[in-house]
């Protein structure tokens, strides 16, 4: 192929995108866990899209606290897998809120493609420049 001289970098290449991210989704994060019961209770009640309409505040504490400390767990590339569940689930929320609100494809498709890449490190996982490949039992297959 044109490009497999790079694979050797595959891992730089999550790192990258771990670190890109992660960083990212700090900043969307910690102005929403900073601002208070609030600002959590409108996010929390995007749950009525799945006909969840108890405790909104709660809910939006913990979508708020999944992008800020799963964007750090991302940066560390530790917990990796864990993290972007929560976060993906998070995104799963933020998409099906815009489409049930009738809202245009631009105003949901950034929650779209990054549940897209959340759902995409659950199955490849944080690379070897992470904390949870220091921490991981080595396989014997």
């Amino acid at each position: 192929m044109i490009f497999h001289f790079l694979d050797k970098y595959r891992d730089a290449g999550l790192f990258i995108l771990r670190v890109g991210i992660g960083v990212m989704f700090v900043f969307h994060g910690l102005p929403k866990l900073i601002a208070g019961p609030e600002t959590w209770m409108m996010l929390g009640g995007s749950m009525k899209v799945l006909g969840i309409g108890f405790a909104p505040t709660a809910w939006g504490f913990m979508a708020a606290l999944s992008e800020c400390a799963g964007g750090i767990l991302l940066v560390l590339g530790f917990f990796t897998r864990p993290a972007c569940f929560f976060l993906l689930a998070t995104m799963v929320v933020a998409t099906m809120m815009h489409i049930s609100k009738g809202d245009p494809f631009l105003k949901y498709s950034h929650a779209m493609e990054s549940g897209i890449l959340f759902l995409s490190l659950i199955l490849i996982g944080p690379g070897k420049y992470s904390l949870d490949s220091q921490y991981r039992p080595t396989r014997k297959d």
